[in-house]
């Protein structure tokens, strides 16, 4: 493939990418990747950042998967990375796509299994990072204008 060419839809680390976006703004449509560390990701390739993905070339996009998979060999730094000092092995690891959903669910899960607070919480519906919850978050529950109402009908019949 010629660097003329250009294609609509581009797969990179299993997701189809816009062929018509920037390059970090695509590589920000990856699940785990967010726009800082796609422009590290860009500059450890040695790709222009205004390109458009679909003019990429194999070796570029085959480059690009193999810095998303293993962003630590290539010198990104440890807090970029989703997922440092791994509770299982202790490396400093990023995961990207299926893997992510799938790793923080079962976090979650043992969250709660050990009954742990943020557990507690997740469990039951709350909010986990400290926030308020006297006004907000109330989507879901009873309202107590509802019951008012009821009343009012009850009264009148």
């Amino acid at each position: 493939m010629s660097t003329k060419e250009f294609q609509h839809i581009v797969r990179i680390t299993g997701t189809d990418l816009d062929g018509t976006l920037k390059l970090n703004y695509a590589l920000a449509n990856i699940n785990g990747i967010g726009i800082p560390l796609a422009n590290a990701i860009i500059r450890k390739a040695n790709i222009n950042p205004d390109t458009r993905v679909g003019f990429l070339t194999e070796i570029d996009i085959e480059r690009l998967e193999d810095i998303i998979t293993n962003p630590s060999r290539y010198g990104v730094p440890a807090w970029m990375l989703n997922r440092p000092k791994d509770m299982e092995t202790g490396k400093d690891l990023h995961l990207i796509g299926a893997d992510l959903t799938l790793r923080i669910k079962t976090d979650v899960e043992e969250m709660k299994d050990l009954k742990s607070w943020r557990g507690y919480r997740h469990a039951y519906g709350l909010r986990v990072r400290g926030q308020h919850t006297k006004t907000t978050g109330r989507s879901g529950k009873a309202m107590g204008v509802k019951k008012k109402d009821l009343i009012k009908r009850e009264v009148r019949e």
